[in-house]
């Protein structure tokens, strides 16, 4: 079971009383107090939290706490943020608490607890506990005015109690609490979305803004401790059971009050990195391919990320919120470099939520970046699990229903290794369908694929699903990529009106939006579904013919679905694009279209005399070229030689150039005429998409014109395509 979050207990101080907003929630009234104080300030509002809870979760009675407590300080006046009384009078001050904003810096944090330290002496009596909080991260002390000492400790003690134990949260704290009453435990608490993104960032954040880590190192490193995170909450335990991933305070030894207070400081530290690395080398010994380098970080940054994370409960935090809080930071910290990776979320939700993909389907991202298509397929068969299993949801049929797909049909394919780590934290956040995505370039062969990645189930002819976003604007060269001679769209065939038949030639190089049409084609099943954002020259482009004719043999065409220019604005991306779904023929019928096609092309070329008619344009222009129609005098061989033939020469062949070239449009033109009787006709679902959800910058319109085209959509495949059958 999981604690409540400190917005609850916002909720429940102010349906209490402790607190009041005013109408329009700007400003706050604390119980006590007469005056109001103005609510937007991200401290105050860090402040009122802490208030509620030190009455709520700690159990100390309203009218002992006190906020905006004077504090002399030579001839200077401060102010204290909330202070605790032993007793009604408030004479006696037990808890001094200093608040900051939640996005405040380790640099100003540390200076919070000097501060709050320095309070603490000059209020009268003896204060016995410091706790300076940002809400997300905690620094609590014991502190004796008397020794001038200050002792680190895990927490305040709960009203009513006077020791403290060396660790705060353990498993079903709540059934223990009951049966020892001697010592308040916590269990981990449930957090929103955005409290989470904040986490993240502020973890993210304090490992490198010292400048030893760079922002990429950093990212990684606070992945490897969220997965010790994760590990940690997933081990079983007995109600009473500290959790490993928090600070657990030891006991310094020293000759003066500063050596003992670090050794305390660095023997925790130590013990706290062991049972990290420890909890890190478990879930690699399960799970080898998520991480393949050790912890690369110092105890005090290792405590520094905890710190952040030690309260909350991952596991139990709702699956989306965790799950839009690590896309958020990552697409933070990626979109700089990186934004091509992400997919817009409705785009992604738009495709997935279009295809009928079953539980027992096998799906295949081949660029898929943070996992964006991989999870909402995952998402799409846990909705189905609670269909199926509405009375047993939580229950192991309703938990195999939705991971054997998560493990076993679930796969990606990620070229940058940190951007694959991602993935793989993705879906484990979202409790996982990690095992199946590899590093590799998406664009091997089955069999190097499976050489790289040890995975045997990444072959051709093996999947039902592709939904990707792959790389364009870029090119694949022969001589940087030996592979692209094996891609048919990696060589130049020739042309049906080439009746040299000068044959096959290497491209030299080719897009790779192109070649990974051609790769999504091998690994689909016959009647497998394969839906890709593309550049909308690969659907207009006349250069680019060929392709969509390969495409024409290869897929039934089921939809194009236009997306606005802005689409990937927000990512760095401007180039317009478009969402074609297919549907992969057989090879028998393949083979019968293009047999078709082949067929038309020489009715064609007898029928209008074509061979004739290249044979007249050639023997004209040989003819005119001999006997220039221009005056000149003397030798015709020595006016061959001249700058005059030259430039004459050059225009005459320009004109039997475009002779040539508007005869073979004309034969084009008549094929794609007459091809339309000879080819099977179906109806193709065709929509344009103007606003889907959010503006070029990516703030949200309340407008996605994406979900009316997923109605309609969803059933012109159910209706129309599903059933077909290609023989």
């Amino acid at each position: 079971m999981s604690e409540a979050s400190t917005n609850n207990y916002l909720e429940q101080g102010l349906e209490q009383g402790i607190i009041k907003l005013n109408e329009d929630g700007s400003r706050i009234t604390y119980f006590g107090h007469t005056k109001s104080r103005a609510y937007l300030n991200p401290e105050e509002q860090v402040q009122a939290k802490i208030f509620c809870q030190l009455v709520i979760k700690y159990g100390y009675p309203a009218q002992r706490i006190k906020c905006f407590v004077p504090v002399t300080m030579g001839s200077s006046q401060k102010e204290a943020d909330i202070v605790v009384y032993n007793d009604d009078a408030c004479l006696q001050p037990l808890i001094l608490v200093e608040c900051k904003r939640e996005e405040v810096s380790e640099a100003e944090f540390r200076q919070a607890v000097e501060q709050a330290y320095s309070y603490a002496y000059s209020l009268p009596n003896n204060t016995k506990w410091i706790w300076v909080t940002s809400k997300i991260k905690n620094i609590f002390l014991k502190v004796d005015k008397s020794q001038q000492t200050r002792e680190e400790s895990p927490d305040i003690p709960a009203f009513g109690i006077n020791t403290v134990a060396p660790y705060k949260f353990i498993k079903y704290a709540e059934i223990y609490n009951k049966a020892h009453q001697d010592q308040r435990f916590f269990d981990l608490s449930t957090v929103l979305e955005s409290e989470l993104t904040h986490r993240f960032k502020q973890a993210h954040n304090a490992l490198w803004a010292g400048g030893q880590l760079n922002p990429s190192e950093a990212f990684d490193e606070l992945d490897k401790l969220i997965f010790c995170k994760i590990w940690d909450e997933r081990k079983a335990r007995k109600a009473g059971e500290p959790y490993d991933f928090q600070i657990i305070t030891e006991q310094g030894i020293g000759e003066t009050k500063k050596e003992k207070e670090r050794d305390a400081t660095q023997k925790t530290n130590n013990a706290l990195y062991e049972r990290i690395k420890a909890l890190y080398e478990e879930g690699r010994k399960v799970d080898s391919e998520v991480f393949k380098d050790d912890i690369r970080l110092s105890p005090s940054r290792v405590r520094t990320v905890v710190e952040y994370l030690q309260d909350i409960n991952l596991n139990e935090t709702d699956l989306d919120s965790k799950g839009r809080a690590f896309e958020t930071f990552m697409g933070s910290f990626f979109r700089g470099n990186f934004g091509q990776y992400f997919t817009p979320r409705p785009i992604v939700q738009f495709i997935t939520d279009v295809l009928p993909i079953k539980q027992t389907d096998y799906v295949l991202d081949t660029s898929c970046g943070s996992g964006g298509f991989l999870l909402h397929a995952l998402e799409k068969i846990r909705r189905q699990a609670d269909i199926d299993f509405e009375h047993e949801i939580g229950s192991p049929k309703h938990w195999r229903y939705w991971h054997d797909f998560a493990e076993k049909r679930l796969f990606g394919i990620e070229i940058n290794e940190q951007i694959s780590r991602a993935a793989k934290m993705n879906m484990i956040i979202h409790d996982d369908g990690h095992t199946n995505v590899i590093t590799a370039d998406g664009l091997l062969n089955d069999t190097e694929l499976q050489r790289v990645s040890g995975n045997n189930d990444f072959k051709y002819n093996s999947f039902d699903f592709i939904l990707t976003n792959p790389p364009f604007g870029s090119s694949v060269k022969q001589t940087e990529k030996a592979y692209l001679d094996t891609y048919s769209f990696g060589q130049k065939d020739t042309s049906w009106l080439d009746l040299k038949n000068s044959g096959v030639k290497d491209r030299g190089s080719q897009s790779t939006e192109v070649l990974f049409i051609e790769q999504c084609h091998q690994f689909l099943k016959p009647y497998g579904y394969f839906a890709a954002v593309l550049p909308d020259g690969v659907l207009t482009n006349s250069s680019l013919q060929y392709v969509r004719d390969q495409i024409e043999d290869w897929y039934r065409i089921v939809a194009v679905v236009s997306l606005p220019q802005t689409a990937f604005a927000a990512t760095g991306a401007g180039v317009k694009s478009s969402v074609l779904f297919l549907r992969k023929y057989p090879e028998a019928y393949t083979k019968k279209l293009a047999d078709k096609k082949i067929t038309l092309q020489g009715q064609l070329i007898q029928e209008q005399q074509y061979e004739n008619q290249l044979r007249t344009i050639a023997t004209d222009k040989k003819r005119t070229l001999d006997n220039p129609d221009i005056a000149y005098t003397g030798d015709l061989k020595a006016f061959k030689q001249t700058d005059d033939y030259k430039e004459w020469k050059t225009d005459k062949t320009a004109e039997y150039t475009e002779q040539l070239s508007k005869l073979k449009q004309d034969m084009e033109d008549l094929y794609v005429e007459k091809k339309q009787s000879v080819m099977s006709d179906y109806p193709i679902f065709m929509a344009i998409a103007e606003d889907i959800g959010y503006d070029a910058t990516g703030k949200l319109t309340n407008n996605n014109e994406l979900n009316m085209i997923t109605v309609e959509l969803t059933k012109f495949i159910l209706e129309e395509v599903e059933g077909e059958r290609y023989e």
